[in-house]
């Protein structure tokens, strides 16, 4: 099956933007502190800006981007249930401004709630994951996953942000977590994407913003991965804002993975 027309238009506007406004500016930027301490750059703001622009033509519906004030982004999520886009205009603002390519542009079309379109573009690499509901998930056109053979538990490799964890988990992740190994590429919808073509198998996320999953769950989710937070089973119930994330790429896993983190906390 091949990507719907309009996701396809979506991956263009990705693509467009990011050459555009990410690359000319990438291992050339000045880089500046918002107030959380987080960073950011002209590129970050150039892209959220063409985005807001663009998006609109191809579904006429606001644009909740990262850069703009928490009041702002609060205001668009709860009046615009019924479509809303969210973006990520660079994820891996440090990555990028360090020279690393894990950082990708994010773009997710919300309805009550629940993402139905998502791309994440990482320029560097030129890979284009994309996403529609109930339609399945894609990079650069090809079905995803790709990789599907059962991993044991004890060869799987996780992507593990700890910054967030709290409790015991960063502790016991580092010293008896029950997988082969883990990694951190920096930027959370990088990590959704890898779980979704199967080049690791586990996640797990202390606390995620709506720009960091929007998109990212959605295509994880259409290649067939398994996800909850932290407290929940059910992902989408959870705090908007600050979303934690214990996810894996096969139903067996994903069983045996959740039990732990929740065990461990």
């Amino acid at each position: 099956m091949s990507p719907p027309d309009s996701l396809t238009r979506l991956c263009r506007i990705a693509r467009q933007v990011a050459a555009d406004e990410i690359m000319p500016r990438f291992l050339s930027v000045t880089i500046e502190k918002k107030h959380d301490g987080t960073l950011f750059t002209e590129a970050d703001l150039a892209t959220q800006r063409a985005l807001t622009r663009l998006l609109p033509e191809l579904v006429p519906c606001p644009v909740l981007g990262e850069e703009m004030s928490e009041a702002h982004q609060q205001a668009l999520w709860q009046e615009n249930p019924d479509g809303l886009w969210v973006v990520d205009p660079i994820d891996g603002t440090t990555n990028f401004a360090h020279g690393l390519p894990y950082f990708a542009v994010s773009i997710a079309l919300m309805r009550q709630g629940r993402p139905v379109l998502g791309v994440v573009y990482l320029p560097v690499l030129q890979e284009c994951f994309a996403a529609a509901a109930g339609q399945g998930a894609w990079m650069n056109d090809v079905p995803l996953p790709f990789v599907t053979e059962e991993v044991a538990m004890a060869d799987a490799v996780a992507i593990v942000e700890p910054k967030w964890l709290g409790g015991h988990l960063p502790t016991r992740v580092a010293t008896v977590a029950p997988f082969g190994s883990f990694r951190n590429f920096g930027a959370s919808t990088v990590d959704w994407c890898y779980l979704a073509a199967g080049r690791v198998d586990l996640l797990l996320h202390g606390s995620q913003k709506l720009w960091d999953y929007a998109a990212g769950a959605l295509i994880a989710a259409e290649a067939g991965c398994h996800y909850a937070t932290l407290s929940s089973d059910d992902y989408w119930s959870h705090r908007v804002w600050g979303r934690s994330l214990v996810a894996a790429r096969t139903a067996a896993l994903f069983e045996s993975w959740k039990a732990w983190a929740r065990a461990n906390r």
